[in-house]
C-alpha cells in the first residue's frame, strides 16, 4: 500500500467518526464572488520561509495558473488552499485564507473543507482498487452506501472526467492498468464524485503526451462553468490556453497577478517578462 493511500485509508476513518463534517461543508455560505481572499499570508518549514506576504483573490468558476520557476512557492501555495500543508511536520502559517468568506485556519474544520475543494496530484494516483472502486471511494467516506445511488454518482463523474466512454466497460478492472492519461482522468473523476467547489491540479498534465495533455485541457475549460480551477504549470503555452487569470511566484513571494492575455502581452513587472519569453527558469 502506498503512503498515499495509507494517509488516504486515515482520513477516510476519521471522516466516517465525524458526522457533523458533511453538515459544516453544505453549510458554506456559497454566495461569496470570489472563492479565496488570500490576505498577508507566510508559510515557514521550521525557519525558512517558503511564502512571503502573499495577497490574491480567486474568483469562481475560473482557471488561475500559477507559474514560475521550480522552487518559487507555487505547489507550496496550492497546498495551503486545503491546508495538505497540515501534514508537514514544522510547518507554520501566518495570515489569512478566506474560503467563500470564512478562514479555513480558524473557521473551518480541516476534514470539511478538503471535500469542497480536492486536489489532483502531478503523478496520477489511482489507488490499488477497481475503477469504479476508486471513483466510489470519496462517496461511501461521505455515508453513502446505496448501490443505485452510487452507480449514479460513479457514472455522472466519469461523464464530467470525460473517461466514461472509454472505461465503461472496464468499470471492475483495476484501474492500476489503465493508461497514463485515463489515470489522472480517473483520478479527477475522483475528486469530482466527492461534490468539491473547487479543483486545484498540481501540474496535472507533466507526465502526459501531448493528446493526454490536450484531453485534460478541454476538460478544464469544461470544468469551469461548475467548478473553480487552480493549476500549478511549468507550460507557459498551457497557462495562455486554458487560465482566466495568471499568478507569477518568485522565491516565495508574488510578483505578479493579472488576466491572463495582459500578464502575456504587456507584463508589468520585468522578471516576469524575462520568466514567460524565457530568459530565466
Amino acid at each position: 500500500m502506498t503512503e498515499l493511500t495509507t494517509t488516504l485509508t486515515g482520513y477516510a476513518a476519521q471522516a466516517r467518526d465525524d458526522a457533523h463534517v458533511r453538515d459544516e461543508a453544505a453549510a458554506a455560505d456559497i454566495t461569496q464572488e470570489n472563492t479565496f481572499d488570500v490576505k498577508g499570508l507566510n508559510l515557514f518549514y521550521d525557519k525558512t520561509q517558503a511564502l512571503k506576504n502573499i495577497n490574491m483573490t480567486i474568483k469562481k468558476h475560473e482557471i488561475t495558473a500559477l507559474i514560475g520557476p521550480s522552487g518559487c512557492g507555487k505547489s507550496t501555495f496550492i497546498k495551503t488552499l486545503n491546508r495538505m500543508n497540515d501534514w508537514i511536520e514544522n510547518c507554520r502559517v501566518t495570515g489569512e485564507i478566506l474560503f467563500e468568506g470564512r478562514n479555513i485556519y480558524k473557521e473551518v474544520d480541516s476534514l470539511a473543507l478538503r471535500y469542497r475543494v480536492g486536489m489532483v496530484f502531478q503523478q496520477p494516483t489511482p489507488f490499488p482498487k477497481s475503477v469504479f472502486e476508486n471513483i466510489a471511494y470519496g462517496p461511501r467516506i461521505q455515508g453513502i452506501s446505496n448501490k443505485k445511488k452510487l452507480a449514479e454518482i460513479v457514472e455522472e463523474s466519469m461523464h464530467q472526467a470525460a473517461v466514461w466512454d472509454e472505461l465503461k466497460d472496464r468499470l471492475h478492472e483495476s484501474a492500476l492498468g489503465l493508461s497514463g492519461g485515463q489515470q489522472q482522468r480517473l483520478c479527477i473523476a475522483r475528486t469530482l464524485a466527492a461534490r468539491p467547489s473547487v479543483i486545484l491540479m498540481d501540474e496535472p498534465t507533466s507526465a502526459l503526451d501531448p493528446i493526454s495533455t490536450q484531453k485534460i485541457e478541454d476538460l478544464a475549460l469544461q470544468l469551469k462553468e461548475k467548478y473553480t480551477i487552480v493549476i500549478v504549470t511549468h507550460s507557459m503555452q498551457q497557462a495562455r490556453r486554458i487560465s482566466d487569470r495568471t499568478a507569477f511566484f518568485l522565491l516565495g513571494e508574488l510578483l505578479e497577478f493579472n488576466n491572463t492575455v495582459d500578464m502575456f502581452t504587456k507584463p508589468a513587472n520585468p522578471k516576469t517578462e524575462a520568466y514567460i519569453t524565457g530568459r530565466f527558469g
